[in-house]
């Protein structure tokens, strides 16, 4: 039997959880017409397999049609539903991990013009900053049909064969009605503290009644909304003691905060360059306090932190829901005792952020991720070893080493830098996102303890790479910055990687001009203003940063607001000038014809890159496969066959050697070309 803290059994009334780690609901958006099917099923699965004790699903599944969900979420107001969940929860269950589902109503928290277009509905009139609606005031009917929905969608799960459900009550409508800022409803569901929690405790009351006292029921609750005339850490603290009283509630799971803007989000759930577990103190004071089962995750990255969360009593089961986004593995890495070995979570949220954007969740740098139909997290060795030569040890490159050294692949990798990183390591040079390094280090790491050579320093040409006698030849020589768009004016110009290198001092007034609207500016924009610049940043777009979603630019904002720098929409700079010792900016616009002139001292650009591939192009016509790739097979996991160049070895080029993308593209370019190689 292992001491470890976070290996111990955990009894949660009859149901026995194999150790104390959990995955939190979380909704990645990979259902298909709101059911959990096979690539949902998968991704949990793969968690389950790994040694997960608890995969909590959906976040959150919908109990009723007027809570229409903003991203891709399960639909549990279908009866539908009930096959799809038990086929998951069978899976899950045979390899040994329970398995939750969160239900919800998001009251305020959607949008009508969503599904049906029904009205919305909220305890108070008051619109949500993130999804805009204004809510209509609820109606004692409404509120009659939604605690049926939510006893029928529990009944649902219990059907499914599931363990349990937890309902969530911070930000959405169970929430609206126990915030004294979201309810203005008169008695009985109004005003005093025992009024604005009665939806709830009715929600609840009506569940038990449907699934009875072996099915689980918690609640993921705001316990504190850190706001004044909100939820006081006191009446958190009550609603633990009144759930427990009540008979009804077997478990909670503790949220700080509130979710209704950006940056209340992103304090609830913490981005890198934010304190680790900074809500993890105030979640085993309500365990401590009230001896409720205590559930919590908000930025707990590291096993070390989860280990001291249970180990100091503060948790009975510990959350590492992003931390398996990037390793699915972690518990049976730590009890291999390959802890070593586990994939970091550099917080660098691209899975929420692409869930805010539409899209579904991806980890930045584990290509696998919710591809578990198609990319393996396990590679397997290849049947015929070969040597591969990679150019260029950025993501992708080490990337295509890793992967290809897992596959028994003789490797060398050449590298122009004296340090492997490419772009990363330029982002790791700003404090805030000093964790981005994670991605190059584990990749090293991983290469070096299977035997990849490095030739750092060595800028490869042609006859360099023949001279090894590849097998197969992989260009990830990245790109350099664009900044030449401008119709005059453009030596006269710096690149925002010239300033976030150090390459070229800030100036004292400065033009940051961004139509890539990427981290990249934002970073520049931040290191110029912390010089004490004065920053215009500019850009063509309607908004400024439109590829850095919400929760990754509240840091941004704190770091600039209270500085000289000010953001100007829907103008294109078209040209520089030098105008004595200052630079004449000529601006423009796509919507009219008007023309500005303003004048700066500095003018940054940031225009992505373009591929640095001349030594591709120089081997592409000595390689078997001309260069080309095989997308019909690169697609569905075959390997690559094409032919019609001189026999001896292929080649092939990824990650900004192709185009100017962004590092989780980088990643799966290698992933899914190296794993059939």
């Amino acid at each position: 039997m292992s001491t470890d803290p976070l290996l111990q059994p955990y009894q949660l009334k009859h149901l026995t959880l194999r150790n104390r780690i959990m995955t939190t609901s979380h909704e990645p958006a990979y259902p298909e017409d709101g059911m959990p099917k096979d690539r949902y099923r998968l991704y949990h699965l793969e968690r389950a397999k790994a040694g997960v004790a608890l995969t909590m699903t959906a976040g959150s599944a919908a109990v009723s049609r007027d809570s229409p969900p903003v991203f891709n979420n399960v639909l549990a107001y279908k009866d539908e539903v009930v096959g799809w969940m038990k086929r998951l929860t069978d899976d899950c269950h045979e390899a040994g991990a329970a398995v939750m589902i969160q239900l919800t109503h998001l009251g305020r928290r959607t949008r009508w013009d969503k599904a049906d277009w029904l009205p919305v509905v909220a305890p108070g009139p008051s619109r949500e900053p993130s999804h805009r609606a204004f809510p209509k005031i609820i109606e004692d009917w409404d509120i009659a049909r939604i605690i049926e929905d939510y006893a029928d969608a529990a009944e649902r799960m219990a059907r499914a064969g599931l363990d349990g459900v937890e309902f969530e009550c911070y930000g959405h409508l169970m929430d609206q009605f126990v915030s004294p800022l979201t309810n203005t409803l008169a008695n009985p569901y109004g005003g005093s503290f025992d009024n604005r929690i009665r939806f709830a405790m009715d929600v609840l009351e009506a569940c038990r009644k449907r699934v009875g006292a072996r099915f689980l029921l918690g609640v993921r609750y705001t316990a504190d909304e850190v706001a004044a005339g909100g939820i006081p850490e006191a009446e958190g603290v009550e609603m633990a003691r009144r759930f427990k009283a009540s008979d009804l509630v077997d478990f909670v799971n503790i949220i700080r905060g509130r979710i209704h803007t950006d940056a209340a989000l992103t304090d609830v759930i913490p981005v890198q360059g934010m304190r680790s577990a900074p809500h993890l103190d105030f979640a085993g004071r309500i365990r401590h306090e009230v001896g409720l089962p205590t559930f919590h995750a908000a930025r707990i990255p590291d096993v070390a932190t989860a280990r001291h969360a249970v180990a100091s009593g503060q948790l009975d089961m510990v959350g590492m829901t992003r931390a398996h986004m990037a390793d699915p593995h972690i518990v049976r890495k730590i009890i291999e005792g390959r802890e070593d070995d586990i994939r970091p979570c550099v917080g660098a949220t691209y899975c929420l952020d692409r869930i805010y954007q539409g899209g579904m969740a991806l980890c930045i740098h584990n290509a696998a991720t919710g591809r578990e139909e198609t990319m393996p997290h396990d590679i397997t060795p290849a049947a015929q070893p070969k040597k591969v030569v990679i150019v260029g040890a950025g993501p992708a490159g080490l990337e295509a080493a890793r992967v290809a050294a897992e596959r028994g692949h003789r490797v060398v990798v050449f590298e122009a830098a004296d340090q492997p990183g490419g772009q990363v390591r330029l982002t790791a040079q700003t404090k805030r996102r000093a964790e981005m390094i994670g991605i190059i280090d584990w990749r090293v790491a991983q290469c070096a303890a299977r035997g990849v050579e490095f030739r750092f320093n060595t800028f490869a040409e042609a006859a360099d790479v023949l001279a090894e006698q590849p097998e197969v030849v992989i260009i990830a020589s990245g790109g350099l910055p664009e900044k030449d768009v401008l119709a005059a004016g453009n030596d006269l110009t710096v690149s925002a990687w010239d300033i976030l290198a150090g390459d070229v001092k800030p100036g004292t007034q400065v033009l940051l001009y961004d139509d890539a609207g990427d981290h990249t500016a934002m970073q520049a924009a931040q290191l110029l203003a912390e010089s004490g610049a004065t920053v215009e940043v500019m850009t063509p777009d309607r908004s400024f940063a439109p590829e850095v979603m919400g929760m990754n630019l509240v840091p941004y904002m704190r770091a600039l607001q209270d500085k000289a720098v000010t953001f100007t929409v829907t103008y294109r700079l078209q040209s520089v000038l030098r105008d004595g010792n200052r630079l004449r900016a000529v601006i423009g616009s796509d919507y009219m014809d008007v023309t500005k002139e303003r004048h700066f001292d500095q003018v940054v650009v940031n225009h992505g890159t373009q591929p640095l591939a001349e030594i591709y192009f120089e081997l592409k016509p000595q390689s078997e496969n001309l260069g080309a790739v095989d997308y019909d097979a690169l697609i569905a996991g075959r390997p690559q066959t094409l032919a019609g160049g001189p026999a001896g070895f292929r080649l092939y080029r990824i990650g900004d050697a192709v185009e100017s993308r962004n590092t989780h593209a980088a990643i799966y370019d290698a992933l899914r070309l190296m794993k059939d190689i």
